[in-house]
């Protein structure tokens, strides 16, 4: 039960962090807005680890294996996969730390379509 609970507890937070992006976006900070929405993938996917595997991983590195392992076992995991990679490498890596964030229109796409890859993994998490 406090797996569940826990894992409750992290998608609460991914959903409250890519807000926290849309905000930041709403504001013009684009740079600001990315990250947080990297940050709310990383939460997600952490979320969706700690479901299936009854651990949490706490560094980006240990998410990402952990969810290409997901993903050997389970193929609908698959589809998250790029859109995890896509989100740390544009959007956290890229535009965050780089300031390389053209074209603005894919970045902020991507921004907002955190809230559905959320939405993805909270169903697999299921």
């Amino acid at each position: 039960m406090v797996v569940t609970a826990r894992v409750a507890e992290i998608f609460s937070d991914a959903r409250d962090m890519h807000a926290a992006a849309l905000e930041r976006l709403d504001a013009g900070d684009i740079r600001d807005a990315a990250d947080k929405a990297w940050c709310a993938t990383k939460r997600a996917s952490d979320a969706l680890v700690l479901a299936r595997t009854g651990e949490e991983p706490e560094l980006s590195p240990v998410t990402s294996r952990e969810l290409r392992n997901l993903a050997g076992q389970d193929s609908r995991v698959e589809g998250l996969l790029p859109r995890y990679f896509t989100r740390q490498v544009m959007l956290h890596g890229e535009c965050f730390y780089l300031g390389l964030c053209d074209p603005a229109s894919i970045t902020e796409r991507r921004i907002r379509e955190t809230a559905d890859y959320i939405d993805d993994a909270e169903a697999l998490s299921a």
